[in-house]
């Protein structure tokens, strides 16, 4: 596990780039796959067979796209103006080495020297209508030469291991349900599965929904990156999840219910099997699943997550031994869900 995420987080796929993580998938699954489609708005979609058919499919899900920014604009001096593709917590940006455009350019995320400011201006965070990115452009007709309106900024920052089995790294969300998937379209897998590796998460489910429509899906596992908040200063019964305890399973959020009936039997077996588990103490956010449980006929649907520290951000935390308890619990979603008669 910890290799195939090192590779995946150190490629580069803010939302409406997913290209070079795609194409890596690509490699990694092709020998595994018995049918294997690029859609038009970039998806890749893995089909798998198993030992038995099904009724109806089963999708599983995990998206490319990782949060970063576009180049809005760039000013007289040569700065380059951000606007955000996912939700970016302008706090977290600020001295941050940044990767530009196509091409990748070195280049930094400043604002003004706290000498320059007001005291009015350091009481409060920053707005990202302040911030820029300085590719030691000295001019809008110099740094127009290099960069274009409309493309990536990325974070750079490396995949490093730290202290006891954690690793850091951008990108973690979501690439860790990309990393779970290859290992499952690497082994035999019980029933025939569909995987879609989709785009545009970060900014609502627009390549999920592209894919439940051509897959028409009688279920559908989601397996992403959550909140961790196992950290100072933030009350027990406000931590959605905590990182040490396992993988992440989800009741409710924002965008879906996800099945009682289906949760309750996976549950069963993985508490037989030793699964490490625990539930999404928290309704936030959303997942792709809100529009592949919805598609069609409808489906099952079951969330399933890993812990991650600081997400969103450069410098993501992941323990590793989670990121095995998630792929064990996939296993088990894709043998419980069954035929999908449904």
């Amino acid at each position: 596990m910890k290799d195939l995420l090192q590779q995946l987080c150190d490629l580069d796929g803010v939302t409406g780039y997913e290209d070079e993580v795609r194409i890596f998938l690509e490699e990694q699954v092709r020998a595994y796959a018995d049918e294997m489609i690029t859609d038009a708005v970039g998806n890749l979609l893995v089909f798998k067979k198993g030992k038995q058919t099904r009724k109806r499919p089963l999708l599983v899900l995990a998206h490319m796209d990782e949060v970063g920014f576009l180049v809005r604009d760039i000013t007289e001096e040569g700065m380059l103006k951000l606007t955000p593709a996912g939700g970016v917590d302008p706090r977290v940006t600020i001295g941050r080495r940044m990767r530009v455009g196509e091409k990748k350019l070195p280049g930094v995320i400043s604002l003004k020297a706290i000498h320059l400011t007001t005291p009015e201006e350091r009481k409060e965070a920053p707005a990202l209508s302040s911030l820029y990115v300085d590719i030691g452009c000295r001019s809008k007709k110099e740094a127009e030469k290099l960069v274009s309106r409309g493309e990536p900024v990325m974070f750079d920052s490396k995949f490093l291991p730290l202290g006891n089995q954690c690793v850091k790294a951008k990108a973690i969300d979501d690439r860790v349900g990309c990393a779970v998937m290859v290992q499952l379209l690497q082994q035999e897998l019980p029933y025939d599965t569909w995987f879609g590796f989709v785009v545009g998460e970060e900014i609502g489910p627009r390549g999920a929904r592209v894919a439940a429509n051509r897959i028409m899906p009688g279920g559908v596992l989601v397996i992403e990156g959550t909140t961790a908040a196992d950290m100072p200063d933030v009350p027990e019964h406000k931590q959605s999840c905590r990182q040490r305890q396992g993988a992440v399973v989800s009741l409710m959020d924002k965008g879906t219910v996800y099945s009682r009936d289906l949760r309750e039997t996976v549950l069963k077996t993985a508490d037989a099997k030793g699964v490490r588990w625990q539930y999404r103490k928290s309704a936030n956010g959303g997942t792709d699943a809100q529009v592949g449980a919805v598609t069609g006929l409808g489906a099952l649907a079951f969330g399933l997550a890993a812990p991650v520290r600081y997400i969103h951000c450069a410098c993501s935390v992941a323990y590793l031994p989670d990121l095995e308890e998630v792929r064990r619990m996939a296993e088990i979603v894709i043998e419980e869900a069954g035929e999908l008669d449904v």
